[in-house]
C-alpha cells in the first residue's frame, strides 16, 4: 500500500491503471480532462500497456468502448456533463449489450446557462439507462469504487455498465490523502477479465441485431436481473475487498448515527461530509439526529431505505439536481420506497448545492431544523437556494 496525495481524478486514472484497462477512450471536456491526461501519461510512460484510442466526442468514445467490450477487452472512458448528455444513446447500448465498461463522470451542471459547477444533474438525467450509479464522498472512495466496480461489471451475475461519479472541483481538483494498492493485491481481487458472449475472429456473429416485439421485452427483463443482482453481488465484493485492503465503504447506504434518531438526512456525495458534522454538533445539543449517504442509486436500495425507515420518525432527502417535479430524483426514491409502509417516516425533499453552490453547516442546520419542526409543520419541499417550501398540514 502506498499512500499518495491525489486529487478525485488523478484517484480514477491510477485505480484504472491498477485495473489494467487494455481499451482507453478519450475525449475532453471540464472538468474531466486531467483523468485522461494523466491516462496519456501512463500509457506513453509504458506503465498502462493499453490502446489509448482518441475519438472526436464523447460519443464515439462510448461507442469505442462498446465495441472494444464486445471483442473482449476490458474499458474505460471519463466524461461530464453535456458529454454525457451527448453519450445518450450510446448509454442504452452499452447496457442493452450488457458491455461491463466503466466510466467515471465528474459531475458537472448543464447548460444553459454554462456552468462548470458541481451538480447531479447530468447523470441524474441517465438514471433510466440501464447503468449502475455510484456517487463518491472522497477520493480515496473514487479509487475504491473504480476497482470495485470493475469486479461487479464483469460478475456473470450482473455484466452491466457502472459510472462512478464525483462532484466537480469538490473531489476532481482537490487533492487528499489516498492509500493506493500495490498491483499484486488489486491482481488478486480484480482477475483479467473473462470475456462472455464475445465476438471472436473468424466466427460469424451479430450484436445489436433486430428483435421483434414477440422477443424484445425479454432483453429489458435480462437488463432487470442484472440490476437485481448488483446489491448483493456488491455485498460480497466489498466484503472481499475489506479483508485485502482494509477499507470498507459501507455498502449502498451507509448510515450514521440513526439507530436512535428522531430524523434523519440523506445525502449525495460530498456534502455528507458537511452534514455528518453538523449531526455531532447536533448530537452534542441533545437533538437525536442521523444521517445515510446514498452511494449507490441505481440500482435503487430500497430495501435499506426501508429498514431506516423502520426506526427513524422523519427522513429529509437532499437533491442536487433539479428535476422540475414535485419531489427531487432521490426523494421521488426514498419515497416510493416507502409507500404504503406501516407507520412509514414522513420525507422531505430538499434542493441545494445546484450549479456549484456549496452547502454549508448552516443549510444543513435549516434542513435538521425543518425536520425537527412539529408535526405537520415541516415543508415537504424546500428549495435552500430560492428561499421556497411547500408545506403539507395535518
Amino acid at each position: 500500500m502506498t499512500r499518495l496525495v491525489l486529487s478525485g481524478n488523478s484517484a480514477q486514472s491510477y485505480a484504472a491503471r491498477l485495473a489494467r484497462v487494455q481499451v482507453v477512450a478519450a475525449y475532453p471536456i471540464t472538468p474531466q480532462t486531467s483523468i485522461v491526461e494523466k491516462l496519456a501519461d501512463f500509457v506513453a510512460d509504458g506503465e498502462l500497456p493499453a490502446q489509448y484510442v482518441k475519438v472526436e466526442s464523447e460519443h464515439s468514445a462510448l461507442q469505442v468502448c462498446v465495441s472494444a467490450a464486445a471483442l473482449g477487452a476490458r474499458t474505460y472512458t471519463a466524461t461530464s456533463s453535456q458529454g454525457l448528455l451527448l453519450m445518450h444513446e450510446l448509454l442504452h447500448w452499452a447496457s442493452g449489450l450488457r458491455a461491463p465498461i466503466v466510466m467515471g463522470v465528474v459531475n458537472r451542471a448543464v447548460a444553459p446557462p454554462w456552468n462548470i459547477g458541481a451538480d447531479h444533474t447530468d447523470t441524474i438525467a441517465q438514471r433510466d439507462t440501464g447503468w449502475v450509479q455510484f456517487y463518491a464522498e472522497s477520493n480515496q472512495e473514487v479509487l475504491d469504487t473504480v476497482l470495485q466496480a470493475y469486479r461487479l461489471a464483469e460478475d456473470l451475475a450482473v455484466r452491466l455498465p457502472v459510472m462512478v461519479n464525483e462532484d466537480a472541483f469538490y473531489l476532481s481538483h482537490t487533492v487528499e490523502p489516498v492509500d493506493v494498492p500495490d498491483p499484486a493485491t488489486v491482481d488478486a481481487f480484480l482477475p483479467p477479465r473473462t470475456p462472455r458472449a464475445v465476438l471472436e475472429l473468424g466466427v460469424g456473429a451479430r450484436v445489436g441485431s433486430f428483435t421483434g416485439p414477440d422477443h424484445y421485452v425479454e432483453f429489458r427483463r435480462q437488463v432487470a436481473r442484472g440490476l437485481e443482482s448488483v446489491l448483493p453481488t456488491l455485498t460480497e465484493i466489498e466484503v472481499d475487498y475489506a479483508r485485502r485492503t482494509g477499507r470498507d465503504h459501507g455498502g449502498p447506504l451507509p448510515t450514521y448515527r440513526v439507530d436512535d434518531a428522531d430524523a434523519v438526512l440523506v445525502t449525495m456525495g460530498t456534502m455528507t461530509t458537511t452534514a455528518r458534522k453538523v449531526v455531532d454538533e447536533l448530537r452534542t445539543q441533545g437533538r437525536k439526529v442521523g444521517l445515510a449517504k446514498l452511494r449507490v442509486f441505481r440500482p435503487f436500495p430500497a430495501e435499506a431505505v426501508r429498514a431506516l425507515g423502520a426506526t427513524a420518525d422523519r427522513i429529509g432527502v437532499v437533491d442536487r439536481s433539479y428535476t422540475f417535479a414535485g419531489l427531487g430524483a432521490a426523494a421521488t426514491e426514498v419515497r416510493s420506497a416507502l409507500y404504503g409502509r406501516t407507520g412509514a417516516p414522513t420525507v422531505a425533499s430538499f434542493l441545494a448545492g445546484v450549479g456549484g453552490r456549496d452547502v454549508t453547516p448552516q443549510i444543513v442546520h435549516r434542513m435538521f431544523d425543518a425536520l425537527l419542526s412539529e408535526p405537520g409543520t415541516g415543508p415537504a419541499w424546500m428549495d435552500l437556494e430560492a428561499e421556497r417550501e411547500v408545506t403539507v398540514r395535518g
